[in-house]
């Protein structure tokens, strides 16, 4: 048997195992691009949802819902090849035709929801409205597909793809839509969602349209849009890479500028020996400490620590060292240091606060003066006691009324230890979740009380980095001066 064809030229013949070769290999041929594409889909789908997790709460959403719309899309094109099928699924490969039915059902609601975590306004309030009637659509598929009539509910799947496609095109083509709309706006990006929009679109409606069949046109119009979303995602992540590189190089020099309003060093004095450590949570910080040199023999020791931490914090302590200048001339009275940097700051602080403490020390009269605003006791060793100096007023940043510091007066002899710091020192956690605490700190200071300033001071940071995992992140900033009168 043959079939024939009459042509001008003469007659073209063709066997008929010949055609049924060459349709069998057009068949083989196009279940190797469907696999391919499957696997893509698959391999897509499977790496978004694993990166989901560790991304933050809002991408990791958007990861989630697009990984699960690309990896049962993917899985509903091997379905569409039972021997590749077979190899995914095993024993239940005879239910490809259901399983076909069910992703076509279902498919939409992953997308309505990744369309919707893209989306801003009353756009994502609509296609959060969509999730029922799709939710829906989906159930009532799933009992037709149980009752034998998988294509009940497929007009009704349809018009909602339709009318959802339309709507996102839209959003996407239309630039002043976008803006007001769309958290992403990217002409590649408008493009891929364009073709992937005509194409579903013509693919539903062949339901209701006599329209000629391309098995390829909705699967290629798919990674033409995944493609795009790559493309949209690499820029962001370049873009992201300078913004990073330009924020490290802008904190760079917030840090040398922070670094260059706190004290080169330490004050050389012939009865005090004096030891100061500072150690930023982050590249700048919100602790500050300076001092008030008189003369050789009257120094004041100041350390604030300011809520909160990064730039913001760092801001507030540069204002703090303008506003030193302004209490040089008390120096020699605490509570008069404190009350004239709350009067300086008060206008700056915004809803931030800061505690403050502040030490005269007066080595020719033997004569030290402490007070303190909001901020953790000064300890004083002497003659084998440690004490706990606690003086405070209300910390800087609390307006109510009260503008008070006590100052506490006591007698200095050789061999007295005082230590200022702020609670960075005292709150660090173990794994255990313990903080290392005033009882640890007097600890270390009474285990250390023969070794110089400075050792202690090492000695100490060192406890710290012991008590707290490498693994948990420092928590706060942490500032100690040391301070042995000779």
């Amino acid at each position: 048997m043959s079939l024939a064809r009459a042509s001008t030229s003469g007659i073209v013949c063709c066997s008929l195992p010949a055609c049924v070769a060459n349709e069998a290999s057009l068949i083989v041929r196009e279940q190797v691009v469907v696999i391919i594409l499957g696997t893509v889909f698959l391999f897509i789908g499977a790496t978004a949802c694993c990166i989901a997790p560790i991304r933050g709460r809002e991408a990791g959403r958007t990861l989630a819902w697009f990984g699960i719309f690309s990896a049962i899309y993917g899985f509903r094109l091997f379905a569409a090849v039972p021997a590749a099928f077979r190899l995914l699924v095993g024993p239940f490969w005879p239910y490809a035709p259901q399983f076909v039915w069910v992703i076509t059902y279902v498919i939409l609601i992953p997308a309505v929801l990744f369309w919707a975590e893209l989306s801003l306004g009353a756009l994502r309030r609509f296609l959060q409205l969509m999730l029922f009637p799709a939710s829906v659509i989906a159930l009532g598929g799933f009992f037709a597909i149980f009752q034998g009539y998988p294509q009940r509910f497929m007009p009704y799947a349809n018009v909602l793809a339709i009318c959802l496609l339309l709507v996102v095109a839209v959003a996407n083509v239309v630039p002043r839509i976008g803006t007001k709309y769309l958290l992403i706006q990217s002409q590649v990006s408008a493009i891929g969602t364009l073709i992937l929009a005509a194409a579903v679109i013509y693919e539903n409606s062949r339901t209701f349209l006599s329209l000629p069949s391309y098995p390829f046109l909705e699967p290629v119009a798919l990674t033409l849009f995944v493609f795009s979303q790559g493309w949209v995602a690499a820029e962001k992540v370049l873009a992201d890479e300078h913004r990073l590189i330009s924020i490290e190089n802008e904190l760079a020099i917030a840090r040398e500028i922070q670094t260059s309003i706190l004290p080169r060093g330490v004050p050389h004095l012939s009865r005090l020996r004096i030891s100061a450590a500072y150690w930023p949570m982050t590249a700048v910080a919100g602790d500050f400490y300076w001092f008030i040199g008189v003369d050789p023999n009257r120094t004041g020791f100041l350390v604030a620590d300011v809520s909160g931490h990064g730039v913001p914090a760092a801001l507030i302590g540069s204002m703090i060292r303008v506003a030193i200048q302004s209490v040089v001339p008390c120096a020699d009275d605490p509570g008069a240091v404190l009350r004239g940097l709350k009067r300086a700051l008060s206008e700056q602080l915004h809803d931030q606060f800061v505690t403050a403490a502040y030490l005269w020390l007066d080595t020719e009269n033997h004569k030290a003066l402490y007070s303190a605003a909001g901020h953790p006791p000064l300890l004083r060793w002497r003659d084998g006691k440690l004490e706990r100096i606690q003086s405070n007023g209300l910390l800087f940043g609390v307006n109510l009324g009260a503008d008070s510091y006590p100052v506490f007066e006591m007698p200095t002899q050789s061999g007295d230890r005082f230590l200022l710091y702020t609670d960075g020192v005292t709150e660090p956690e173990n794994a255990r979740g313990d903080s290392f605490g005033d009882i640890r700190l007097e600890q270390v200071v009474r285990e250390n009380r023969s070794r110089s300033a400075s050792d202690l001071s090492d000695e100490l940071l060192a406890e710290l980095r012991r008590w707290q995992p490498s693994t948990i992140a420092q928590q706060d900033d942490i500032t100690l001066i040391v301070i042995d009168v000779v």
